[in-house]
Parts: C-alpha cells; structure tokens; sequence
C-alpha cells in the first residue's frame, strides 16, 4: 500500500526486472549442471549467491528512505551478508544448500511474471497484464470485506490506473486514498512457499498438502490484513503519538501515522509470526521441508539443528 507499483526487492536497482532474471537464470542453471555432476554448477551457484547478496544490499536505501520500513529494511541488510556465506559454504562443500538454491529461483519465477508480462491482444482480445488482475482481485475482495464491516469508502482509481483504491473522507474534510499495489496481494509470501514446495523431492500427493495448508491461509490473511490497514488508515484509528512515529519514519504528512503503525509495524512484525506458524504447518505435511530450514538456521546461528528430531517431525524421506 502506497506503493508505486515496483517490488519492494527490486525497486531502486536500474533495469531491476532484468537483474532479477538472471539471477533466477543462472541459479536455475547452476542446479541444472550440479544435477550433472558438473563442478562448474558448485561455481556458478556460489557466485550467484554473492550476486544474489548485492541485489539484497541494494534494496537497503528503498526500504529505509522510500518505502519506510523498520523490518524489510533489516531482512534486506542481513540478506546480504547471509547470502555471500551461503554461496562461501555451498561452494566449500555444502551441498544440501542446492535445495535452497532451487526453491530462489523457483520463487524468482512464479514472482517475476506478476511484474514482467505485459498486457498483450490474442485475436483482436486484450488479456490486461497478470498484475492488474491479481491485484483488482485482491482490492474488490478487500472492498467486500470492508463493506461487511458497515464501512463505505468510495472505490476510485489507483495511481497504476487500476480498480484498486478506496477514498475516504474524514470529518475534518481531509481525504485519505488507500491504494493496493502488488505488495498488498500476498505474492511474495505465496512464492515463497512455491518455490520452496518446488525445490524439494517428494511425493505429490504431500507437496500438494503443504500448499494446501499455506498458499490459501496466506492470501485469506493477507486480505484481512489489507482490509485491517485499510479501515484503520481511512479512519485514523491509530493517530497514536503522531510526533513520534513521523521522526521514526521520517515522514511529514499526519495522515499517514495510522498506516505507518497498522502496516509497517503491527501489519509485518505479525505477518512474520504468521509466516513461522504457516511453516510450521507446511513441514509438518512435508517433512522434506526441514533440510532447508535447517540450512536457513545454521546461516543464522552457525550451528548444525536436526528439526526432525525438534519438532518430532514424520521420518520421510529427505534431501539429504
């Protein structure tokens, strides 16, 4: 929300999308010469790592400055460091870490094509771009929502030029603009869990279960959240400290000091709980899921975890 369109991730990078490609390309590739026994595949996935690391380190300033956020602004800055030492343990002899290689460029794809595809005409029919149809999706079912809560903000065109923005109006005569822009839709969340339910072997039959317990509960709490923001921003429900939270930010305009403390504060430091607690349902349904948690967990604390044992996990078969 009050965004202007572009990924969060790959926003102040010049020619982003572009980037983004050959990062999903190259990590899709150094899987594909492994799988060969190829050692050239070890190389190319640790470079790609540390290239993946600068792509992280670059997104510091617009999550700080533009986009205003506490918490993707530090995910950013310890993305870069942990990659780098990813590609540095992957390519010392940590093979294992190949499984998380595949599920980044399985998130890399399933996301992309939301931003990169344009609309485009088959036989004299338009097909509007996959964006604006995931994201109208999301601000009407939003809208229904807000309507069942007794609110009725007028449903106006979003700065893209979408269907996908809500004008509300204060007593004091003020107009807040809510707008829904990708970020608002789940995505990223939702490929996250894609690209990681991709990247392991198993069963169907059990990768189909851990999307079932993942990819619905994020996009129905997404739309809570969305409706959450939305009704506490348009009627300034949390104009808490207002001093305060605009020097956090360094905002300027009042208005926003509802959105700020609804989303970038409650609204993420929640969704990842959330998140936490949706993995804990998708292992549990995919025990595979476990080797690269437990990679994620020895980059964060250097240290060897059996998640298996910990969480009394079903003995299947894994990565390893």
């Amino acid at each position: 929300m009050f965004g202007h369109g572009a990924p969060a991730v790959l926003s102040v990078i010049p020619d982003t999308f572009t980037f983004a490609w050959i990062v999903a390309i190259l990590f899709a590739t150094s899987w594909a010469l492994d799988s060969r026994g190829l050692a050239a595949g070890r190389t190319l996935a640790a470079a790609t790592w540390a290239l993946f690391g600068l792509f992280w380190l670059s997104t510091v300033p617009y999550f700080a400055f533009e986009h205003q956020s506490y918490v993707e602004s530090i995910l950013a800055l310890v993305g870069f460091p942990a990659s780098v030492y990813a590609g540095y343990l992957l390519y010392d002899g940590r093979a294992s870490l190949f499984t998380l290689t595949r599920a980044i460029a399985f998130m890399l794809f399933i996301y992309l094509p939301f931003e990169t595809i344009p609309a485009f005409t088959v036989a004299g029919v338009a097909v509007p771009e996959p964006r604006r149809i995931l994201i109208e999706v999301v601000a009407t079912q939003t809208g229904t929502l807000i309507d069942l809560l007794g609110y009725a903000p007028e449903a106006v065109t979003s700065r893209e030029g979408y269907d996908a923005a809500y004008s509300w109006s204060l007593e004091d005569g003020h107009t807040v603009i809510i707008h829904i822009v990708l970020a608002c839709t789940g995505l990223g969340s939702m490929a996250i869990f894609g690209g990681l339910v991709a990247a392991v072997r198993a069963p169907l039959s059990r990768k189909l279960r851990a999307l079932a317990v993942s990819v619905p509960l994020i996009y129905v709490l997404n739309l809570l959240r969305t409706t959450f923001i939305s009704v506490v921003s348009g009627n300034q429900y949390m104009h808490w400290y207002p001093d305060l939270v605009m020097t956090m930010f360094g905002a300027t305009d009042p208005y926003r000091v509802s959105f700020l403390i609804s989303d970038r504060i409650m609204s993420q430091l929640l969704a990842v709980v959330a998140l936490i607690a949706i993995t804990f349902l998708a292992v549990r349904e995919l025990p595979e899921l476990a080797v690269i948690l437990e990679d994620v967990l020895y980059l964060v604390t250097g240290e060897e975890h059996d998640l298996t044992e910990a969480l009394d996990l079903p003995r299947e078969p894994t990565n390893r």
